[in-house]
Protein backbone atom coordinates (compact mmCIF):
# COMPACT_ATOMS: atom_id res chain seq x y z
CA UNK A 1 0.00 0.00 0.00
CA UNK A 2 1.57 3.30 -1.04
CA UNK A 3 1.31 6.38 1.13
CA UNK A 4 -0.78 7.97 -1.62
CA UNK A 5 -3.35 5.18 -1.43
CA UNK A 6 -3.25 5.40 2.36
CA UNK A 7 -4.16 9.05 2.07
CA UNK A 8 -7.00 8.15 -0.24
CA UNK A 9 -8.51 5.95 2.47
CA UNK A 10 -7.86 8.40 5.28
CA UNK A 11 -5.11 6.32 6.92
CA UNK A 12 -2.79 7.94 9.44
CA UNK A 13 0.89 8.34 8.60
CA UNK A 14 2.85 5.11 8.95
CA UNK A 15 4.86 6.55 11.86
CA UNK A 16 1.76 7.77 13.70
CA UNK A 17 1.81 4.95 16.22
CA UNK A 18 3.33 4.60 19.70
CA UNK A 19 7.08 5.24 19.59
CA UNK A 20 9.09 1.98 19.88
CA UNK A 21 11.29 3.23 22.70
CA UNK A 22 13.11 -0.03 23.41
CA UNK A 23 14.19 -0.33 19.78
CA UNK A 24 15.11 3.36 19.52
CA UNK A 25 17.17 3.30 22.72
CA UNK A 26 18.96 0.09 21.73
CA UNK A 27 19.89 1.43 18.28
CA UNK A 28 20.87 4.79 19.74
CA UNK A 29 23.35 3.41 22.27
CA UNK A 30 24.76 0.94 19.76
CA UNK A 31 25.46 3.87 17.42
CA UNK A 32 27.14 5.74 20.29
CA UNK A 33 29.51 2.79 20.64
CA UNK A 34 28.26 1.12 23.80
CA UNK A 35 28.26 -2.65 24.20
CA UNK A 36 25.59 -5.19 25.06
CA UNK A 37 22.08 -3.70 24.72
CA UNK A 38 20.17 -3.04 27.92
CA UNK A 39 17.89 -5.90 28.96
CA UNK A 40 14.48 -4.53 29.92
CA UNK A 41 12.53 -6.26 32.68
CA UNK A 42 9.89 -8.63 31.36
CA UNK A 43 7.36 -10.86 33.14
CA UNK A 44 4.85 -13.46 32.00
CA UNK A 45 2.71 -13.25 35.15
CA UNK A 46 1.14 -9.98 36.30
CA UNK A 47 -0.37 -9.57 39.81
CA UNK A 48 -3.81 -8.00 40.03
CA UNK A 49 -5.65 -6.65 43.07
CA UNK A 50 -9.14 -5.21 42.80
CA UNK A 51 -10.15 -2.25 44.94
CA UNK A 52 -11.53 -3.49 48.27
CA UNK A 53 -14.20 -0.76 48.29
CA UNK A 54 -15.46 2.11 46.11
CA UNK A 55 -12.77 4.57 45.06
CA UNK A 56 -14.70 7.34 46.81
CA UNK A 57 -13.80 5.55 50.05
CA UNK A 58 -10.19 4.75 49.18
CA UNK A 59 -6.96 6.44 50.14
CA UNK A 60 -4.79 7.03 47.09
CA UNK A 61 -0.99 7.38 47.06
CA UNK A 62 1.13 9.15 44.44
CA UNK A 63 4.47 7.80 43.22
CA UNK A 64 6.69 9.97 41.01
CA UNK A 65 10.12 9.84 39.40
CA UNK A 66 10.48 13.63 39.52
CA UNK A 67 13.28 15.03 41.67
CA UNK A 68 13.24 17.80 44.28
CA UNK A 69 14.94 20.92 43.02
CA UNK A 70 18.53 21.09 44.30
CA UNK A 71 20.09 24.57 44.35
CA UNK A 72 23.68 24.49 43.27
CA UNK A 73 23.24 21.40 41.07
CA UNK A 74 23.07 23.23 37.75
CA UNK A 75 20.20 24.12 35.44
CA UNK A 76 17.04 22.21 36.37
CA UNK A 77 14.48 24.62 34.96
CA UNK A 78 12.18 24.46 31.94
CA UNK A 79 14.11 23.48 28.83
CA UNK A 80 17.22 22.48 30.80
CA UNK A 81 19.53 19.94 29.19
CA UNK A 82 19.91 16.51 30.77
CA UNK A 83 21.41 17.07 34.22
CA UNK A 84 22.75 13.96 35.97
CA UNK A 85 23.94 16.08 38.92
CA UNK A 86 20.29 16.50 39.90
CA UNK A 87 19.62 12.76 40.22
CA UNK A 88 18.57 11.04 43.43
CA UNK A 89 19.37 7.46 44.37
CA UNK A 90 17.15 6.64 47.35
CA UNK A 91 13.39 6.74 47.84
CA UNK A 92 12.17 10.02 49.30
CA UNK A 93 8.75 11.20 50.51
CA UNK A 94 6.95 14.54 50.67
CA UNK A 95 3.95 15.98 52.49
CA UNK A 96 0.99 16.01 50.08
CA UNK A 97 -0.61 18.93 51.93
CA UNK A 98 2.25 21.19 50.86
CA UNK A 99 3.50 22.44 47.49
CA UNK A 100 6.79 21.05 46.20
CA UNK A 101 9.27 22.13 43.55
CA UNK A 102 9.91 18.94 41.59
CA UNK A 103 11.82 18.87 38.31
CA UNK A 104 12.62 16.28 35.63
CA UNK A 105 15.88 17.61 34.22
CA UNK A 106 17.64 14.52 35.67
CA UNK A 107 15.93 12.08 33.28
CA UNK A 108 15.81 11.55 29.51
CA UNK A 109 12.54 13.20 28.56
CA UNK A 110 11.81 14.46 25.04
CA UNK A 111 13.66 17.77 25.18
CA UNK A 112 12.92 18.71 21.58
CA UNK A 113 9.14 18.69 21.86
CA UNK A 114 8.49 19.56 25.50
CA UNK A 115 10.20 21.72 28.12
CA UNK A 116 8.86 20.46 31.48
CA UNK A 117 7.64 23.97 32.23
CA UNK A 118 4.45 22.74 33.92
CA UNK A 119 4.78 20.27 36.83
CA UNK A 120 1.10 19.44 36.40
CA UNK A 121 2.03 17.50 33.26
CA UNK A 122 4.24 15.09 35.21
CA UNK A 123 3.37 15.50 38.91
CA UNK A 124 -0.42 15.53 39.43
CA UNK A 125 -0.39 16.39 43.13
CA UNK A 126 -2.59 19.48 42.77
CA UNK A 127 -5.09 17.56 40.66
CA UNK A 128 -5.19 14.73 43.19
CA UNK A 129 -5.90 17.25 45.94
CA UNK A 130 -8.76 18.61 43.85
CA UNK A 131 -10.37 15.23 43.24
CA UNK A 132 -9.99 14.36 46.92
CA UNK A 133 -11.78 17.57 47.89
CA UNK A 134 -14.51 16.80 45.35
CA UNK A 135 -15.04 13.31 46.75
CA UNK A 136 -13.83 11.46 43.62
CA UNK A 137 -11.42 9.59 45.91
CA UNK A 138 -11.79 9.05 49.62
CA UNK A 139 -8.56 10.81 50.52
CA UNK A 140 -5.05 11.52 49.34
CA UNK A 141 -2.32 9.71 51.26
CA UNK A 142 -0.39 11.98 53.61
CA UNK A 143 2.82 11.49 51.62
CA UNK A 144 3.85 11.10 48.01
CA UNK A 145 6.93 9.01 47.23
CA UNK A 146 9.83 9.54 44.84
CA UNK A 147 11.18 6.48 43.03
CA UNK A 148 14.82 6.59 41.86
CA UNK A 149 15.36 5.70 38.22
CA UNK A 150 18.07 3.09 38.77
CA UNK A 151 18.93 1.05 35.70
CA UNK A 152 19.81 -1.87 37.98
CA UNK A 153 16.97 -4.37 38.23
CA UNK A 154 18.46 -5.69 41.46
CA UNK A 155 18.51 -2.32 43.21
CA UNK A 156 15.06 -1.39 41.95
CA UNK A 157 13.49 -4.73 42.89
CA UNK A 158 15.34 -5.44 46.14
CA UNK A 159 15.74 -1.94 47.58
CA UNK A 160 13.59 0.79 46.02
CA UNK A 161 10.32 -1.04 45.31
CA UNK A 162 10.07 -2.69 48.75
CA UNK A 163 10.67 0.71 50.34
CA UNK A 164 7.89 2.28 48.28
CA UNK A 165 5.54 -0.54 49.25
CA UNK A 166 6.42 -0.16 52.93
CA UNK A 167 5.77 3.59 52.84
CA UNK A 168 2.47 3.26 50.97
CA UNK A 169 1.29 0.60 53.40
CA UNK A 170 2.36 2.74 56.36
CA UNK A 171 0.24 5.54 54.89
CA UNK A 172 -2.79 3.24 54.66
CA UNK A 173 -3.03 3.47 50.87
CA UNK A 174 -5.68 1.38 49.11
CA UNK A 175 -4.55 2.46 45.64
CA UNK A 176 -1.63 4.21 43.99
CA UNK A 177 -1.10 6.37 40.91
CA UNK A 178 2.42 6.06 39.49
CA UNK A 179 3.64 8.61 36.92
CA UNK A 180 6.64 7.90 34.69
CA UNK A 181 8.84 10.26 32.68
CA UNK A 182 11.88 8.81 30.86
CA UNK A 183 12.22 5.27 29.42
CA UNK A 184 13.90 3.88 32.57
CA UNK A 185 11.30 5.71 34.69
CA UNK A 186 8.63 3.67 32.94
CA UNK A 187 10.39 0.46 33.89
CA UNK A 188 10.87 1.66 37.47
CA UNK A 189 7.24 2.57 38.14
CA UNK A 190 6.08 -0.59 36.38
CA UNK A 191 8.17 -2.71 38.74
CA UNK A 192 6.88 -0.70 41.70
CA UNK A 193 3.28 -1.12 40.53
CA UNK A 194 3.72 -4.88 40.32
CA UNK A 195 5.01 -5.13 43.89
CA UNK A 196 2.35 -2.77 45.24
CA UNK A 197 -0.31 -4.89 43.57
CA UNK A 198 1.16 -8.08 45.01
CA UNK A 199 0.88 -6.44 48.43
CA UNK A 200 -2.78 -5.54 48.15
CA UNK A 201 -2.60 -2.00 46.73
CA UNK A 202 -4.39 -1.43 43.40
CA UNK A 203 -2.36 0.62 40.91
CA UNK A 204 -2.40 2.49 37.65
CA UNK A 205 0.70 3.58 35.73
CA UNK A 206 0.44 6.85 33.81
CA UNK A 207 3.02 7.28 31.08
CA UNK A 208 4.02 7.72 27.46
CA UNK A 209 6.26 4.68 26.72
CA UNK A 210 3.72 2.01 25.87
CA UNK A 211 6.15 -0.66 24.74
CA UNK A 212 8.24 -0.53 27.92
CA UNK A 213 5.32 -0.67 30.35
CA UNK A 214 3.59 -3.49 28.48
CA UNK A 215 6.89 -5.38 28.12
CA UNK A 216 7.39 -5.31 31.89
CA UNK A 217 3.76 -6.28 32.47
CA UNK A 218 1.57 -4.20 34.78
CA UNK A 219 -1.97 -4.49 36.12
CA UNK A 220 -3.30 -1.20 34.69
CA UNK A 221 -1.80 1.37 32.36
CA UNK A 222 -3.10 4.68 31.05
CA UNK A 223 -1.10 5.43 27.92
CA UNK A 224 -0.74 9.02 26.71
CA UNK A 225 0.68 9.29 23.19
CA UNK A 226 2.62 12.41 24.14
CA UNK A 227 6.35 13.26 24.28
CA UNK A 228 8.10 11.77 27.31
CA UNK A 229 7.60 13.96 30.37
CA UNK A 230 3.84 14.48 29.96
CA UNK A 231 2.33 11.39 31.52
CA UNK A 232 -0.21 13.42 33.51
CA UNK A 233 -1.55 15.57 30.66
CA UNK A 234 -0.59 18.37 28.29
CA UNK A 235 1.40 21.22 29.84
CA UNK A 236 -0.47 24.44 30.60
CA UNK A 237 -3.72 22.63 29.88
CA UNK A 238 -5.64 22.09 33.15
CA UNK A 239 -8.59 20.49 31.37
CA UNK A 240 -6.27 17.93 29.79
CA UNK A 241 -4.65 17.18 33.15
CA UNK A 242 -8.02 16.82 34.90
CA UNK A 243 -9.31 14.51 32.16
CA UNK A 244 -6.14 12.41 32.22
CA UNK A 245 -6.22 11.85 35.96
CA UNK A 246 -9.94 11.12 35.97
CA UNK A 247 -9.44 8.49 33.28
CA UNK A 248 -6.55 6.96 35.23
CA UNK A 249 -8.79 6.69 38.29
CA UNK A 250 -11.50 5.12 36.14
CA UNK A 251 -8.98 2.52 34.99
CA UNK A 252 -8.27 1.63 38.63
CA UNK A 253 -11.99 1.20 39.19
CA UNK A 254 -12.96 -0.71 36.07
CA UNK A 255 -10.00 -2.69 34.68
CA UNK A 256 -11.32 -6.24 34.20
CA UNK A 257 -7.97 -8.03 34.41
CA UNK A 258 -4.20 -7.51 34.54
CA UNK A 259 -2.44 -6.03 31.50
CA UNK A 260 -5.30 -3.60 30.94
CA UNK A 261 -4.09 -0.67 28.78
CA UNK A 262 -6.32 2.31 28.08
CA UNK A 263 -5.25 4.79 25.41
CA UNK A 264 -5.87 8.43 26.33
CA UNK A 265 -8.09 9.85 23.53
CA UNK A 266 -6.16 13.11 23.29
CA UNK A 267 -3.47 13.96 20.75
CA UNK A 268 -0.32 15.99 21.19
CA UNK A 269 -0.39 17.50 17.72
CA UNK A 270 -2.18 17.11 14.42
CA UNK A 271 1.27 16.48 12.91
CA UNK A 272 2.77 13.19 14.12
CA UNK A 273 6.29 14.00 12.89
CA UNK A 274 7.42 14.65 16.47
CA UNK A 275 7.42 10.87 16.92
CA UNK A 276 10.32 10.53 14.50
CA UNK A 277 12.84 12.48 16.59
CA UNK A 278 13.45 10.85 19.98
CA UNK A 279 16.77 8.92 19.98
CA UNK A 280 16.45 8.45 16.22
CA UNK A 281 19.92 7.78 14.83
CA UNK A 282 18.58 8.04 11.28
CA UNK A 283 18.04 11.77 11.90
CA UNK A 284 21.49 12.48 13.35
CA UNK A 285 24.61 13.34 11.34
CA UNK A 286 27.87 11.63 12.42
CA UNK A 287 29.19 14.73 14.18
CA UNK A 288 26.07 14.89 16.36
CA UNK A 289 26.47 11.23 17.29
CA UNK A 290 30.08 11.88 18.34
CA UNK A 291 29.01 14.91 20.34
CA UNK A 292 26.29 12.96 22.09
CA UNK A 293 28.73 10.18 23.00
CA UNK A 294 31.09 12.70 24.58
CA UNK A 295 28.26 14.37 26.48
CA UNK A 296 26.88 11.03 27.68
CA UNK A 297 30.31 9.99 28.97
CA UNK A 298 30.61 13.28 30.82
CA UNK A 299 27.17 12.86 32.38
CA UNK A 300 28.00 9.29 33.43
CA UNK A 301 31.05 10.58 35.28
CA UNK A 302 28.94 13.17 37.08
CA UNK A 303 26.27 10.61 37.93
CA UNK A 304 28.87 8.21 39.31
CA UNK A 305 30.16 10.93 41.61
CA UNK A 306 26.65 11.83 42.79
CA UNK A 307 25.83 8.15 43.33
CA UNK A 308 28.96 7.57 45.39
CA UNK A 309 28.20 10.60 47.54
CA UNK A 310 24.65 9.30 48.08
CA UNK A 311 25.82 5.77 48.77
CA UNK A 312 23.56 4.44 46.01
CA UNK A 313 24.16 1.98 43.19
CA UNK A 314 23.24 1.29 39.62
Amino acid sequence: MTSARGGEFGFAAAHDSPIPYMQRVRTYYEALGYGVPYAWAHYAHVPFHRLPKPLAQCRVALVTTAAPYQPGKGDQGPGAPYNSAAKFYTVYSGDTSKNHDLRISHVAIDRKHTTAEDPGAYFPLAELRRVAAAGRIGSLAARFHGAPTNRSHRVTLEVDCPEIVARCKADGADAAVLVANCPVCHQTVSLAARLLEANGIATVVMGCAKDIVEHVGVPRFLFSDFPLGNGAGRPKDPASQAFTLDLALSVIESAPSPRTTVHLPLVWSDDADWKLDYCNIARMPPEEIRSRRAEFDAQKTIARSVREEAGGGL
